[in-house]
Parts: C-alpha cells; structure tokens; sequence
C-alpha cells in the first residue's frame, strides 16, 4: 500500500507530461503539491491502518490537511493545466488529486463511502470531459470512457486498500484472540490449582489439628490415646503429601466413600456426634468425584468454623435421575453467615461443570448444605 502511493508523484508527472510544454508553471506547482499530498496520504493510510487495529482514530487535522491539498491540487489542474484530447492533462490531473485522498482515505471509510468515493472521482472526470469538449477525443477521452476508466482504476484501488485493512484487522484480531486463549487457559488452571489445593490441604490440615489437640489433651490427662491419635496424625500429613503431589500433576480425585469415612473420623474427633446416611456406591464415578469434593469442603467448614454437636451427612438418590447430598449441622458459625468463602464458590464449579448445583440455607442455629448433581453426569454449556 505504502509503495502504491510512493508511485503517486511518478504518475502526476505522467498526468501533466503531455502539457509540460505549454504550461511549465502549472506542471511545476502541480508536482510540488502531489508530493505534498503523497506524504500526507502516507501519514492518513498509516493511521487508517492503525485505527483497523484497534488504535486511535485519525487525527482530524491530518484529515484536514490531505483535503486541504487535495482542493488547492484540483484547483491548479482545472485553472491552469491545459485540456487534451485524452486523461493526461486536465482530466487526468483532476480525476488523480481526487483518487489519491479518496485511495488514502479508504481504510477509515465504510464501503458503501468508498464506493460513491470511487463514483465521484469518475464523474468528475467525465464531467471535465463534457465540459472541454476538445475535438477528435475518442477512447477514454470521451465523457464516457473517461468514467468508466477513471472509475474501474480509482474503484479497485480504494477497494484494494480497504480490504487490505480489514483484512489486517481480522488477522490482527485473530492473534488477540489466541493471546486471551492462553492467558484464559493459564488463568483457569491457576483457578484449578488452588481450588484444589485449598479442597485438599483444607481438611486434612483441620483434621490434624483437631487430632493434634485431642493428643495434647488425653497425655495432659494422663490417659491413653494419645500415642494412637499422633499416629493418625502422621498418616494424615502422609496422606496430605501425597494429595498435594497429586493436585500438582491434575490427576487428583475425591472418593466418596473414602471421603464419608474420613468425615465420620474427622467429626467424632472434634466431638460432634455424626451420622452417615447413604454411601453412594452405586452412583456414577464423576457424580461420586463431585459430591466427594462436596463432603470434604463441608466437614472442613463445621470442624472450622462451627461449634457443632451434631452434623449429618444425608446422600440420597431422587427420582432415580438426580443425587442429592444434604450435610446439616447444629452450629452455626462465621462461615454459616456469609455462605461466600472461596471453598464454596470452587464447590460451585465443580458442579458447574457436571451439571449440578449448591444451595445454602441457615434456620436458627442449624445450617444446611445441599448438593444437587444428575447421574447423567451432563457437561453444562460455558
């Protein structure tokens, strides 16, 4: 594009070589002035450019000044270049200065603007020819041929231009759109991994701290226990190591019935008297991984955040298309109030993504947690 207009002032001199003879003072302003307005075309397509990328939009001043030297340029050719028998010379010194804005312009206007763009350079250049009227003009010298040349050679250019930019422009976007894809893609696998990392450590470290205590307390008293609650306690920080290894590989899965076991544990060893209804054996593996996450992060927040004596754990199948887990405890505590920590709102895209969803309600001092998951196991639409 850049080496089109380049060629700008070559074909001035071409459009005003046949009357350079008789009008050298107008061939020379004629000259000087395109290569004014090749720069400014230069500068204008440049911005066109910019602004089909997703900048700035064209400085009207520049604008001002391409249209300003345009005019001054059609001026000289129609006061001063002689008319000819064919487009070099006046008609073609008219229909140039015209095409050239028009052509430089194109990447900031709308088709259908390039288009009666295009239109008008042709007519003024026909008109011209209607006007001269010189004898023995055939061709592209006649009103006629001079629109349709005129026209056919302005019209693809500025339409050569203005697909140019847009094509650029979709190209352009296209490579954002790959960017945001990764950066998106990094994002949700940071989000993953901390939502991971907060599910697993979350519970395990709460269960070796109320086994830590417990330990403490029974060898404070005198009584036994404590060596059998300490040992529970390194299996635990084992077992943590071993969960954390495994949310960094992204191969980590909650069991459910692993995960009810370990709730019953954690729960009667803080001291909340528990119950487990259902074990979930039968339930598709997804629908079980779902509901294993469910089951961690609510023991996580009674042992953390509640002053529960009892706590149930209810997993139903209803209507033989949809489980239902209903975790309710009698302590409602800091987290019970807000119902927005981060631990739910990961248990919300994890069953999100199969289908699913969480409630929370709050009734007195009793909180309850209620999961919702198809067996089908359907992947909602992100």
């Amino acid at each position: 594009m850049y080496l089109l207009l380049l060629t700008i002032p070559v074909l001035a001199l071409g459009a005003v070589g046949e009357v350079a003879a008789d009008a050298p003072t107008a061939t020379a302003v004629y000259g000087l002035g395109s290569l004014v307005q090749t720069a400014l075309g230069l500068a204008v397509t440049s911005t066109g450019l910019r602004q089909a990328l997703g900048g700035a939009r064209a400085p009207r001043g520049l604008l001002a000044g391409l249209g300003a030297v345009t005019l001054a340029l059609v001026l000289v050719a129609t006061l001063e270049v002689p008319a000819t028998e064919s487009l070099p010379g006046r008609s073609g010194a008219i229909a140039l200065a015209l095409g050239v804005a028009l052509v430089a312009g194109a990447p900031l206007m709308s088709t259908p603007g390039v288009t009666l763009g295009s239109v008008a350079v042709a007519a003024a250049a026909a008109l011209e020819r209607s006007l001269s009227a010189v004898p023995g003009a055939v061709g592209i010298g006649t009103p006629v041929g001079a629109f349709v040349a005129v026209g056919l050679l302005v019209g693809g250019m500025a339409a050569t231009f203005k697909l140019s930019a847009w094509m650029l422009g979709v190209v352009w976007e296209q490579e954002r759109n790959r960017t945001v894809h990764a950066r998106l893609a990094v994002a949700e696998e940071r989000l993953r991994f901390s939502r991971d990392l907060h599910d697993v450590v979350g519970r395990t470290f709460s269960a070796i701290a109320v086994k830590s205590e417990l330990a403490a307390e029974l060898a404070r008293r005198g009584q036994e226990g404590a060596v059998e609650q300490m040992l529970e306690v390194r299996e635990l920080a084992q077992d943590s190591l071993r969960d954390v290894r495994g949310v960094v590989a992204g191969y980590r899965a909650a069991d459910l019935a692993a995960e009810l076991d370990g709730a019953r544990s954690v729960l009667r060893s803080a001291g909340v008297e528990t119950r487990v209804l259902g074990d979930g054996a039968a339930l598709p593996a997804p629908v079980q991984e779902a509901l294993g996450w469910v089951v961690r992060e609510a023991v996580t927040n009674v042992v953390r955040h509640a002053d529960a004596a009892r706590c149930t754990l209810d997993l139903a199948v209803v209507d033989a298309t949809t489980a239902r887990l209903t975790v309710r405890n009698d302590g409602v505590g800091r987290a019970a109030r807000g119902g927005s920590g981060s631990g739910l709102v990961g248990l919300r895209e994890r069953l999100t993504a199969v289908g699913g969803e969480l409630t929370t309600a709050r009734e007195g001092a009793t909180f309850t947690l209620t999961a919702v998951v198809p067996l089908d196991g359907r992947m909602t639409a992100r």
